[in-house]
C-alpha cells in the first residue's frame, strides 16, 4: 500500500496515533503563533470530548469563540500575504464553523444529547491532523519564509 505524502518532517517524532486526544510535540508546525493556536485547539476540543450535559453549552460556546479566533487569524494571515492555496484553507474551516454551529444548535435545542457533541468531538480529533499536515504546513512555511526569511525550525522533545 503507497502512503501519501506529507509535509511532516521525515525525522520528526510520530505520535502513537495521528488521532490522539492530547497534544504533543509531534503536532508543531514552527510557527510559534499556528502552534500556539493548534494547542488550544486541542484543549477546547478536548473538553467537548469530555463534558457532560451541565458544562456541553458552555464547552460548545468555547469552542466555537475559539474557532472564531483561530480561522479568523490563519485566513487574515493568508489574505495580508496572498498565501496561493487558500481557497481550500478557507473551505474547510468554513465546513469546521458549519458543522460546529449544527452541533451547538441541536443541543441547545434538546434535540440531540451529549453524546452527539462527543461524537462531533472525535470527529474533530480525527480531522485536525491532516487538516495541519497538509492545509497548515503549508501555510506555516509561508509564515515562516515571509516573517523569518526561512522554513520553520521545529524543537522536538523526545517523545
Amino acid at each position: 500500500m503507497k502512503q501519501e505524502p506529507t509535509l511532516r518532517d521525515d525525522q520528526a517524532p510520530i505520535p502513537e496515533s495521528d488521532t490522539s486526544f492530547l497534544w504533543s510535540d509531534a503536532r508543531l508546525l514552527g510557527f510559534n503563533p499556528m502552534d500556539e493556536s493548534h494547542k488550544e485547539f486541542y484543549d477546547v476540543a478536548f473538553r467537548l470530548l469530555t463534558c457532560t450535559e451541565n458544562s456541553a453549552a458552555a464547552a460548545l460556546d468555547a469552542f466555537e469563540e475559539h474557532l472564531k479566533e483561530h480561522f479568523g487569524q490563519e485566513e487574515e494571515w493568508m489574505r495580508s500575504t496572498d498565501f496561493p492555496p487558500s481557497d481550500c484553507h478557507f473551505q474547510e474551516h468554513e465546513a469546521v464553523m458549519k458543522s460546529t454551529r449544527e452541533v451547538r444548535e441541536l443541543f441547545l435545542a434538546g434535540k440531540a444529547d451529549v453524546a452527539l457533541i462527543h461524537d462531533f468531538a472525535l470527529h474533530l480529533f480525527q480531522w485536525f491532523p491532516g487538516h495541519a499536515d497538509y492545509l497548515d504546513a503549508a501555510l506555516a512555511a509561508w509564515m515562516s519564509k515571509r516573517t523569518y526569511g526561512g522554513k520553520p525550525v521545529v524543537l522536538r522533545r523526545k517523545l
